[in-house]
């Protein structure tokens, strides 16, 4: 399987589909040593006159510590053919098993980082900007934060520039 680099305003998806309903996978590190994490947040946009793409990870996942020591991540967007995979991903820590090895992923180098062969689309992101999610800046009263957070921490987010867009050939 191969990728293709286009340009952004070729793309034409649901990203909240995409997202949402397939899953996608966070990865960061380099062929040497990368994590990937099941993610279904995020965001896509404009921003700073920027195509912009906004992740959302919890301070206490593994795939943080890799995100943080580079400038660049991906994410890797996947079907539901692969829902295994991604649920894999989801349920396990790369601290306590070799996600660099999982069976019906293979990671492909991509502008130095890691996306994977069986996804068909993939975003090489940078990091712009950082923020840490907190409960006093809700501005509603509807019980999202013991919804999604009870004794959870908070996300970080981290609005990124969209710097490649990859597609299966």
């Amino acid at each position: 399987m191969s990728f293709k680099k286009i340009d952004i305003s070729e793309l034409s998806f649901n990203p909240f589909l995409r997202m949402g309903r397939d899953w996608m996978l966070l990865t960061g590190g380099n062929k040497e040593k990368y994590n990937p994490m099941t993610a279904s947040w995020g965001q896509l946009g404009r921003l700073w006159n920027k195509d912009v793409f906004t992740a959302y990870i919890r301070p206490n996942r593994y795939t943080l510590e890799f995100i943080n020591k580079d400038e660049f991540f991906t994410a890797s967007f996947f079907t539901m053919a692969n829902r295994k995979e991604l649920a894999f991903c989801g349920n396990n820590s790369g601290r306590d098993v070799d996600k660099m090895h999982i069976d019906g992923l293979t990671p492909a180098e991509l502008d130095g980082c890691i996306g994977f062969e069986e996804a068909d689309m993939v975003f090489v992101l940078r990091k712009l900007y950082s923020y840490d999610m907190d409960e006093s800046k809700f501005l509603t009263d509807e019980g999202l934060q013991q919804q999604f957070y009870g004794a959870e921490p908070y996300h970080k987010a981290f609005i990124c520039e969209i710097t490649a867009v990859y597609v299966k050939e």
